[in-house]
């Protein structure tokens, strides 16, 4: 077969695996053979999605959800070949998905709250630091915040969302939540007031003592007792290094 004839070959056969009611089967390939391998390949693909967001897959039904999912099978172009990174590509996917598909304001959110578990327990990543003292002060020395761990802030209560809440658009309420991977190798997730999440932007972003950031967060508020903000903080980056999200401290920037 002649290099182009092949080409061409090649992409009316992926052309009816993505979509078969769109385009028609390549000649001389037997109906039955064809439809086992569109079969194989969409099952392959919606079975990372089922065991990824268990909790859209349930509050959408399986008619729909089947319906999206073979739409992004049909539509999406992915730029991994690996299985494991579909669920990211489906989320990229519904964040820019056509108008003609519409769905709750609030599943693309929902849908990557979700995917945040499989992403930090692949994240190839130690949850150990070389060189930090787990004991350590946070308050004169620098926290160190657990390296496999996400920042992360939604518009809706996405930790809330089942089957008995399933929010409107008036019920937006901006969440603030910090995932993690612990030492046992478990994702654990932590929702957070404005402050503790700001503090930790600071602990992720700059080269900080504890108290620096604290301090800071006191000019930021405006708030008129610093020294409750300090301890009040101290208390939060205990419970945090407790939990294994904070691993101790690192040596304050001279």
């Amino acid at each position: 077969m002649p290099a182009a004839d092949f080409r061409d070959y090649q992409r009316a056969f992926t052309q009816h695996v993505r979509d078969p009611r769109a385009h028609p089967r390549p000649a001389g390939v037997p109906a039955r053979r064809m439809n086992v391998y569109n079969e194989l390949m969409f099952n392959n693909v919606r079975g990372f999605l089922d065991a990824c967001f268990p909790v859209a897959r349930s509050l959408l039904g399986e008619a729909r959800w089947l319906r999206i999912a073979r739409r992004f099978f049909a539509e999406h172009r992915c730029t991994t070949p690996l299985f494991r990174q579909i669920p990211e590509e489906f989320v990229r996917w519904m964040h820019t998905r056509p108008a003609s598909a519409p769905v709750p304001d609030h599943l693309p959110h929902l849908l990557h709250y979700e995917w945040v578990e499989l992403a930090l327990d692949v994240m190839p990543k130690d949850t150990r630091v070389a060189g930090v003292d787990d004991s350590g002060d946070l308050l004169s020395g620098r926290p160190v915040l657990n390296p496999v761990s996400l920042l992360l802030e939604y518009p809706y209560a996405v930790h809330k969302i089942g089957p008995g809440f399933r929010p409107r658009p008036s019920q937006r309420e901006t969440t603030c939540i910090l995932a993690f991977r612990n030492h046992a190798d478990r994702v654990r997730f932590i929702v957070l007031n404005p402050v503790s999440a700001r503090l930790l932007a600071l602990v992720r972003d700059t080269r900080l003592t504890g108290r620096g950031a604290l301090r800071r967060i006191v000019r930021e508020l405006n708030h008129p007792s610093p020294d409750v903000v300090v301890q009040g903080g101290r208390q939060i980056l205990e419970n945090l290094r407790a939990e294994e999200a904070i691993l101790g401290t690192a040596p304050a920037r001279r």
